[in-house]
């Protein structure tokens, strides 16, 4: 009998044997580094002549991995490896490929540390952030394996008189998964594991910064046992590979996570007939936030400034959930911010391989420059408070920055800096702290300290956001706990991790029948 599903626990590096393994764990992956990795395509290991190369933010001298780079011809052949172990995939058991799911994920709980420094590597997290990553990867595979059961039998229906009814799910066909870099184990593993539990099969194009420790979960779910062609790793640019998987006319879902921009042109390609397309794609989106805290004047103001401090620079501030904007009465205004800033100058940046690390590198050079620049926008639209510093002479490192005094309309306060930069607004009442709130075109999630319960009343029905928080940080999270996804520009509002994801990944089919 299968247990009751609750979440993969967190390692609690406080522990001294937890913090000598993960040592240990870090000198082991050395071993693992500058290898090169092929693609997969119909079970088979192919290997291409262009390559990624992926290397460590903390250190650009190091190299994570060469990964074999897809062409369109490769991207063809695991379109039609897809199509074809379709055919077979969707007619397992329920329980059986939910099974798959569970061997995966026990084979990932212990190769737990393992991963977790593959990812402060590769992805330049530090060892609580990535300790996350890794367990909310269990996560979905826990989760959505016992959801599937649950959807096997479909939905109750009525039956008249002479006759039977019955609503089932039944599986779609070739998903096409496009995941992001910041979470580039927890949310690749999401998105490609809902799609294979519910009897589809799936073309991944992992990120080109993180593809390393997704190849390493390819090679967990062969391990577990996954037939040929049900998974097609296939890395390769967006603008070649990904436009051919999403236009494909054999794509019958595509599954993407990432920045507005992208998901809206996937969202537009997606919604183009093409020749030989026999049905309308259906799009999971999730894209971006501009997410705020907010903070009443009755608060608890120590927690507040905790939080908004979790909430802003847990991994850098790349996090879509991640809290960039303050909103704060005006009468705590200005001891919150004094608050934020005294616990900025008690944390530490630098290489995350260090387990006293607080905050690690910004992902690539690209990222770096763009927030450099918005750091420059905010000394002109804000008071700079804290920060501002960087230096991307070995890895990508800049320091938490915060700006205060600035503007709701101002761009800081509007566009997804998507780096560890703050900024501060102030309101004269709650109602007013709301408003701001809402004034971006994101609405992904959202935080309100207040120990005003009419106050918590009206935010519930006021703060448009999909994921909304009282009296704690805006980040975190948990599958099955709290049901991720947003509203307007942060996307389609599917609930990764929630009662009704896998149901977007199945058509509902009534059968009736006269007795």
């Amino acid at each position: 009998m299968i247990k009751e599903y609750s979440h993969e626990p967190f390692t609690d590096f406080l522990i001294e044997k937890n913090y000598r393994e993960m040592e240990q764990a870090l000198e082991h992956i050395k071993s693992y580094l500058g290898k090169k990795h092929s693609l997969l395509i119909d079970g088979k290991n192919v290997e291409t002549d262009e390559e990624i190369t992926s290397i460590n933010p903390a250190n650009k001298e190091e190299v994570v991995g060469y990964v074999s780079k897809a062409s369109k011809e490769h991207a063809e052949d695991a379109m039609k490896a897809a199509h074809h172990a379709f055919e077979s995939w969707r007619l397992w058991d329920a329980e059986a490929r939910a099974e798959l799911l569970f061997r995966a994920a026990a084979i990932t709980r212990r190769r737990k540390k393992e991963l977790t420094a593959l990812l402060i590597k590769e992805g330049g997290k530090p060892w609580k952030e990535a300790d996350a990553d890794i367990a909310e990867g269990i996560d979905f595979m826990e989760y959505y394996g016992r959801e599937m059961i649950r959807l096997k039998d479909g939905a109750p229906v009525k039956s008249r008189e002479g006759e039977k009814n019955k609503y089932i799910y039944t599986s779609m066909g070739v998903t096409v998964v496009i995941p992001p870099w910041n979470f580039a184990f927890a949310i690749m593993v999401g998105t490609t594991v809902a799609p294979i539990v519910t009897g589809n099969t799936v073309v991944l194009k992992p990120a080109s910064n993180t593809p390393v420790i997704a190849r390493a979960f390819i090679d967990i779910l062969k391990e577990a046992g996954i037939p040929k062609g049900v998974v097609n790793f296939c890395p390769g640019s967006g603008s070649e590979v990904g436009d051919y998987l999403v236009d494909h006319p054999l794509t019958h879902l595509i599954s993407f996570t990432g920045s507005r921009e992208v998901g809206t042109r996937i969202y537009n390609r997606a919604s183009q007939v093409r020749e030989g397309q026999k049905w309308l794609k259906r799009s999971i989106i999730e894209m971006g936030g501009k997410d705020t805290v907010v903070v009443d004047k009755n608060a608890d103001l120590e927690a507040a400034a905790e939080e908004i401090f979790v909430s802003a620079f847990g991994f850098s501030g790349q996090k879509c959930s991640a809290g960039s904007r303050a909103v704060i009465h005006e009468d705590v205004y200005d001891r919150v911010v004094e608050r934020v800033v005294k616990i900025a100058e008690t944390k530490k940046v630098g290489d995350p391989v260090d387990g006293k690390t607080y905050m690690g590198p910004v992902i690539d050079q690209s990222s770096f420059d763009k927030i450099m620049n918005y750091i420059e926008i905010g000394k002109e639209e804000g008071r700079l408070v804290y920060g501002g510093k960087s230096d991307d002479s070995k890895g990508f490192f800049i320091d938490p920055t915060i700006f205060a005094d600035v503007d709701p309309k101002a761009r800081i306060m509007q566009e997804e800096i998507f780096g560890p930069v703050l900024a501060f607004s102030k309101g004269g009442d709650f109602k007013e702290l709301i408003e701001i709130a809402n004034n971006t075109e994101y609405g992904l999630t959202g935080a309100v300290f207040s120990n005003n319960r009419e106050h918590l009343e009206y935010a519930k029905g006021h703060f448009h956001v999909g994921n909304l928080y009282f009296n704690r940080n805006c980040t975190g999270a948990i599958v099955g706990y709290h049901p991720f996804g947003g509203f307007n520009m942060s996307g389609t509002d599917s609930k990764a991790g929630g009662p009704d994801y896998l149901p977007l990944h199945m058509l509902p089919k009534t059968i009736s029948e006269m007795l």
